[in-house]
């Protein structure tokens, strides 16, 4: 029966394949008949009997039925959830093999998908715990069944777990404990989710509701507010912020991130609490920080002020717009030098046609006063799965940093972000990838870039 008629007919149709590779997304590549079959949970070398759950042109997704012969790297996942919970894809493959899907991941999406022909060879730095390494995790809540954990595989549906293999020992006695409440009844019944950190001492949890004008409980209270102390490094944030999930990793990714660099001037954007940010900060005379969030821009300026750093200044500003906003002013302050006004006059027209809140000091004023180009020595970005938006990418292509560090958790979106910083006079200088998520497809990638046109 052709492919085509399964989804229609609902009938079952199996295929014999041999996986060829991992794709970006963790899919197994197969093909048969001509088609192109991709395979959830399998690994490379597999041959299988796979069912085709659902059809899309010539490309067929499948799940395995019956392994014919496994894998040399093929193991028997330890966790009793795997398959249903939506959680970790990975867990199908030794460690080894996790490492060389993840770096064919990103060599083919900078490829395919960012044109980059002759892609360097780079390493990847494993994570020095495989299990147990998570330190922030957000697990799904349906009060009507009772069930705690997280989202099956490719459904809503709430996959209930009681013991998670890759939980920090803080975040499963957290899991457990709230499960103890589910238990009994005193879970709130409109939570939607939970989220949790671990802290030095303590975790935060922050529950969040289905109504949000209905608080109930623990949900009508701020997070706990807890300390995480990175590379001597403390950091104030809470559940509700983002920070990195694997801490035994982080230290690593900031050095590798910042590296030697140094100079007068450097922004960072999508810079949360400050995890780059107080590196940054000890290293640049000069460095901005631009966040979103009002929350996590609140928690940056705290924890450059218990670092007694007077240096950095952070704007709670959306970043695109903070961009345009500072090309701006920084475009007439430049118009306004050549016909003969004061940098006073200046500053005050800057500080007049800005949003108070995008830029906090003269530490902005002193460093766009001088114009766009040659003044930025480093811009660090650290965007959402999401990537940059091209707003963004114009942005930063105007402000012609020196030095460009990209810092993802997105091949697919890093390649295609690279792809036009590249267009843009840029060339590729270093790639390091860092297994912050084991047991899944995700990986951190760290690309640092060189401006590759004249200083003149």
């Amino acid at each position: 029966m052709p492919l085509e008629n399964t989804e229609r007919d609902r009938v079952e149709v199996l295929l014999e394949v041999v996986v060829e590779r991992i794709l970006p997304g963790g899919l197994g590549l197969a093909h048969v008949d001509g088609r192109t079959v991709f395979v959830a949970l399998s690994a490379p070398g597999d041959r299988l009997r796979v069912r085709i759950e659902r059809v899309k042109g010539n490309v067929a997704f499948a799940s395995v039925h019956e392994i014919l012969e496994p894998s040399s790297v093929r193991i028997e996942p330890p966790c009793p959830y795997f398959g249903r919970c939506g959680g970790c894809d990975f867990q199908q493959m030794n460690y080894a093999a996790q490492l060389d899907a993840k770096v064919e991941i990103i060599r083919d999406c900078l490829r395919r998908i960012g044109g980059i022909e002759n892609v360097p060879q780079f390493p990847i730095m494993p994570a020095p715990n495989e299990w147990h390494y998570r330190s922030r995790a957000q697990w799904q809540y349906d009060g009507v069944r009772r069930q705690l954990g997280y989202f099956e595989s490719g459904s809503r549906r709430v996959c209930d777990v009681a013991e998670c293999a890759v939980l920090a020992p803080e975040l499963q006695a957290t899991l457990s404990s709230l499960r103890e409440q589910m238990d009994d009844g005193t879970l709130p019944d409109n939570a939607r989710d939970f989220r949790a950190v671990v802290g030095d001492r303590d975790v935060s949890v922050s529950p969040s509701v289905r109504n949000p004008t209905v608080r109930e409980g623990a949900s009508n209270k701020k997070p706990l507010e807890i300390t995480r102390t990175i590379a001597g490094e403390p950091y104030h944030l809470n559940a509700e912020s983002f920070f990195q999930t694997n801490a035994d990793l982080l230290p690593q990714l900031i050095e590798t991130s910042i590296g030697d660099a140094t100079g007068e001037t450097a922004i960072e954007l999508y810079c949360g609490v400050g995890s780059f940010t107080i590196p940054l900060a000890r290293r640049f005379k000069h460095v901005i920080g631009v966040e979103g969030d009002t929350e996590a821009a609140n928690f940056a300026r705290i924890n450059l002020a218990e670092s007694d750093l007077s240096n950095a200044e952070i704007a709670n500003h959306d970043v695109a717009r903070w961009l345009e906003e500072n090309l701006k002013c920084a475009g007439r302050a430049k118009r306004r030098r050549r016909f003969g006004s004061s940098p006073s006059e200046v500053a005050v027209e800057f500080a007049d046609s800005v949003n108070e809140d995008s830029i906090q000091s003269a530490v902005d004023v002193g460093t766009l006063q001088k114009g766009t180009q040659r003044i930025v020595d480093f811009l660090l970005l650290d965007p959402p799965r999401t990537g940059a938006e091209s707003r963004v990418i114009a942005g930063i292509l105007s402000v012609r940093p020196k030095r460009i560090c990209y810092v993802s958790c997105d091949p697919a979106t890093l390649a295609r972000d690279l792809k036009k910083l590249i267009a843009g006079g840029y060339s590729l200088e270093s790639i390091v990838a860092f297994d912050m998520f084991p047991q899944t497809h995700h990986v951190e990638t760290v690309v640092h870039l060189i401006s590759s046109q004249s200083d003149d």
